[in-house]
């Protein structure tokens, strides 16, 4: 098995290279409205990449509706996100990550359907959709 490449620029590199928004959501931990990103309502087959380094992350085989307004998945590919505890908001969750870059995609929730009973809430922000050919 292959170690993931880790992807670490300085926080001026960063912000060289990302938009505003998507800066703020991937490297300050910020979050989008719901129901306001477009791939909330991706319904296509292809593979939903990092939007800060370009990582594959999910299939959207792993996609489904959730009802909560941002794109939700229930298993991530192997080794793509990482999880982190956050204690932001008064209240614990778990945070997940590009583990290749470390860019915040959103959190983690134990509410999913079957097989893995986890809900992957990202921030559609975070990632770059491409769809299967």
């Amino acid at each position: 098995m292959t170690d993931k490449v880790k992807i670490e620029k300085s926080d001026a590199e960063w912000r060289s290279l990302l938009s505003p928004e998507l800066y703020r959501i991937a490297r300050e931990r910020g979050t989008e409205r719901p129901w306001s990103h477009l791939y909330n309502s991706e319904k296509r087959d292809g593979t939903y990449y990092c939007a800060a380094c370009s990582a594959p992350l999910f299939t959207a085989d792993a996609k489904y509706d959730s009802g909560s307004g941002w794109p939700s998945f229930f298993r991530p590919l192997d080794g793509a996100v990482g999880e982190t505890i956050d204690r932001s908001h008064g209240m614990v969750r778990v945070e997940a990550h590009c583990a290749s870059c470390g860019a915040h995609l959103g959190h983690i929730f134990p509410d999913g359907p079957n097989p893995t009973g986890q809900r992957y809430c990202m921030n559609g922000t975070s990632l770059q959709f491409e769809p299967g050919t």
